[in-house]
């Protein structure tokens, strides 16, 4: 199995350069399977890196105890793991090597990549690829305080859920962050919601112009909602 899997493996990981077609990334993706897991078991976190960056790393607790990360009182998440020999306990995924996106049941780890990116006090996990513009918002959390020491927490969104990789029926050290709905439809939802959110913000607190409660019209909500605006009318006079 040895032999067959790491040319796969070469094909998976080289599906993204221009030398293979989209039907060669098809068979790459189709390469692995995955199965369900306790994902209560995991931790989907976000490590603070230098002023500003984030690192993505996701946590999972193989033993009951020690424990591999704990909730601070500031709301952040305390890294356990760092103070012991955590061999056979816990289980580190750091990198694109130890985690990938899966979406209807297709690997896009060749094609897609996972970033942090932070608005205000909000963190979100998304999924992006060089070939569409629209990101998938995958997860989020909130930065309380930025803390070297301190990591964030991370919820998934509705829909998305931590899997593991198989090939064949082997069970690989990799986990997915997986979705059923298809592509298309995702990407369809996504562009939707960030349309209306950037709609809104272009728009401010107050509505558009010309529309209820725009000072620039002379027209209150109120007064719409009461039926029409009586009009002063003047007589015709030759």
């Amino acid at each position: 199995m040895q032999r067959t899997y790491l040319p796969w493996l070469g094909l998976s990981a080289l599906a993204a350069g221009a030398g293979l077609t989209l039907q060669d990334r098809g068979v790459a993706a189709a390469l692995f399977d995955s199965r369900p897991l306790d994902n209560s078991r995991f931790a989907v976190l976000a490590r603070p890196v230098g002023r500003s960056d984030w690192n993505l790393l996701v946590l999972e607790q193989i033993a009951a105890t020690p424990r591999c990360w704990e909730p601070r009182a500031d709301g952040l998440i305390d890294p356990a793991l760092n103070r012991f020999d955590y061999t056979g306990i816990c289980s580190r995924y750091l990198d694109s090597n130890g985690y990938s996106l899966r979406v209807d049941q297709q690997d896009l780890g060749s094609g897609y990549r996972l970033r942090l990116s932070q608005q205000g006090t909000t963190l979100q996990l998304l999924a992006m690829t060089p070939e569409n513009p629209t990101e998938l918002l995958v997860g989020r959390g909130t930065v309380n305080q930025r803390d070297r020491d301190g990591f964030v927490g991370l919820t998934l969104e509705p829909g998305w859920e931590l899997q593991r990789r198989v090939y064949g029926r082997q069970t690989l050290n990799h986990v997915y962050f997986a979705n059923a709905t298809p592509l298309a439809q995702l990407i369809a939802a996504s562009s939707g919601s960030r349309f209306e959110t950037g709609l809104r913000a272009s728009l401010g607190p107050a509505t558009a112009p010309g529309l209820p409660g725009d000072a620039s019209t002379g027209f209150s909500e109120t007064a719409l909602a009461s039926g029409p605006v009586p009009l002063q009318v003047i007589p015709f006079r030759e």
